[in-house]
């Protein structure tokens, strides 16, 4: 996709989706790392469904190391994989004390040591808690970008690398949300609703459902 045409799409998107921000709740940058931890293969109302009584209880790493592995489980089970993330979250909170004093750290070296964190993760905190330009390729933004044409990759990391290259500097910062929430509403994997698409005109996906 020529940078002209990139741009105009970016426009389009930030005016139409006004708030674009995370669906998942949180009220700290604690919060929001164990909620995005809890969401790989997981939906975003799940995982807030999951938080809300958890957070109320413990919302701190000595919190959460309070509540043990198996307490953390009891507030987790209906989440997927919740054997697997409480054990990484124990962790991950045992590291945030004895290497950070508790505070999530701010760089992607140290994210990535957390304990259940890659780097989708860590794009995400970087991007969302911190404020950097960062862009993190889930399923949606992975489909979106490859069908759009507005960054084609084999692979996520791909796609991030070509998204960094190819996503207005202005609209940097916003793209990771607008990418998804697009992707999550409109541009959906089996059916995507090309009828209601505001960004039609430059999409240069060849199957659009309308002409």
């Amino acid at each position: 996709m020529n940078p002209e045409k990139c741009h105009a799409l970016f426009n389009c998107l930030a005016t139409t989706i006004v708030n674009p921000t995370t669906e998942l709740i949180y009220h700290s940058s604690f919060e929001l790392l164990i909620a995005v931890v809890l969401s790989a293969q997981a939906t975003d109302k799940s995982v807030n469904k999951a938080t809300a009584p958890l957070f109320k209880r413990a919302n701190t790493p000595q919190a959460i190391l309070d509540l043990g592995e198996e307490g953390l489980k009891s507030y987790i089970k209906t989440i997927g994989l919740y054997n697997s993330k409480a054990a990484n979250i124990i962790k991950l909170c045992q590291r945030l004390l004895s290497h950070h004093a508790g505070d999530v750290p701010q760089t992607r070296v140290e994210l990535e040591a957390l304990a259940g964190v890659g780097r989708k993760t860590a794009n995400v905190m970087l991007n969302t808690a911190f404020g950097q330009p960062t862009i993190a390729v889930d399923t949606h933004i992975f489909r979106v970008a490859n069908r759009t044409g507005i960054a084609v990759g084999k692979n996520v990391f791909e796609v991030e690398k070509a998204l960094l290259i190819h996503v207005p500097a202005c609209h940097l910062q916003n793209a990771h949300h607008l990418l998804i929430l697009h992707g999550r509403y409109t541009c959906v994997a089996r059916k995507p609703r090309c009828e209601a698409c505001v960004i039609q005109s430059w999409c240069e996906f060849t199957e659009k459902t309308v002409t």
